[in-house]
């Protein structure tokens, strides 16, 4: 059986990245520049590293520039975050309030086993 959408796959997933690259970037912004709404956590060197990740890979996730890599590490970012700021508040994600880092996880996962795909800077 075809996928419904099967024709369209590649826009899809370019769009699926640049849009979860762009909100990754977003979440690298609040904590680098305090853009917003959020507060700059410069002084937190936790904080800082989380925010140059975030944003640095996020923006080449987004414009398809060394895609593989960038989502591994967003990737493993996501995964430290969630066991040292979420798990010890319960088991479930849902209980935690750890879904968006475990779906950022599994999505950069995803997308550094994908490649750039059609619409990026580098070549898939």
């Amino acid at each position: 059986m075809k996928p419904i959408l099967g024709k369209i796959e590649s826009p899809l997933y370019a769009l699926m990245r640049v849009v979860v690259g762009g909100l990754f970037a977003c979440h690298g912004a609040q904590k680098l520049f305090g853009a917003f709404g959020g507060h700059s956590m410069i002084h937190n060197p936790m904080m800082l590293a989380a925010g140059v990740i975030e944003f640095g890979a996020g923006l080449l996730i987004a414009i398809g520039l060394l895609t593989s890599v960038a989502a591994f590490i967003a990737s493993g970012e996501m995964a430290v975050a969630y066991f040292m700021a979420h798990a010890p508040g319960g088991l479930w994600p849902i209980v935690n309030k750890g879904e968006p880092a475990v779906l950022y996880c599994f999505i950069f996962l995803y997308i550094a086993a994908h490649g750039a795909g059609r619409f990026a800077v580098e070549k898939s």
